[in-house]
């Protein structure tokens, strides 16, 4: 994780969905909160066009941040973040303080590899269906993989990539798999073309057609 992010926060005292507002229309900032650690939660103010700029780089979203509040560093994650449902504008963002020696959980996006090339799609015609784009995992904030690799080369139409099929880096678990079988979810698969299944039964059918002819 060679990417270090620190964002600049202030303490927010004026509290409230009417402050909120507020914070966002006449300062241009956005209200947070850090909490976790066995601290308690302490309501922020970020600068909007810090915060967006950062957001920008998917790795904000799974390296473990630096909140710097009046000189005061706190280590966390973005746990949480709401958006304006018409502008997608950032209302509101959430941070977990973490220990570098407890394990957390945290989703993590998805890479998938040689999609273009994937023997399903460019020799069968098939196309790729991503049912995950990120994945919950398990591990020490130290740990927290950039993005998890999925290499779709060798998927053919009709396969199924699931969470069991992916490695994980050393020290990283899958939240779901250590519920049980149960939970080995689909992560992506390739189908096949529509019609394709009807047009190779069409064409069994006229095979067998013309050998009761015969």
């Amino acid at each position: 994780m060679s990417d270090q992010f620190e964002l600049y926060a202030e303490v927010r005292e004026d509290l409230g969905k009417g402050a909120s507002r507020r914070l966002r229309r006449l300062a241009d900032q956005v209200p947070a909160i850090i909490y976790g650690a066995g601290k308690d939660p302490q309501p922020l103010s970020i600068i909007r066009k810090d915060l967006e700029k950062a957001l920008e780089n998917e790795a904000f979203f799974s390296h473990v941040l630096v909140i710097n509040v009046a000189g005061t560093k706190e280590k966390a994650i973005l746990k949480d973040l709401q958006r304006h449902p018409a502008r997608n504008s950032v209302t509101h963002a959430d941070f977990l303080r973490v220990n570098e020696k407890v394990a957390i959980k945290v989703h993590v996006p998805i890479h998938f590899l040689n999609e273009k090339t994937c023997h399903g799609v460019k020799v069968q015609g098939g196309m790729i269906q991503h049912q995950e784009t990120d994945i919950e995992v398990l591990c020490l904030p130290t740990d927290i993989p950039e993005y998890i690799e999925v290499d779709m080369a060798d998927v053919k139409t009709g396969d199924i990539i699931h969470l069991s099929d992916i490695a994980l880096p050393k020290g990283v678990t899958s939240v779901a798999l250590a519920l049980g079988e149960d939970h080995d979810l689909a992560v992506a698969s390739v189908v096949a073309p529509k019609g394709g299944s009807d047009a190779d039964e069409d064409s069994s059918s006229d095979e067998s057609s013309d050998s009761s002819e015969d």
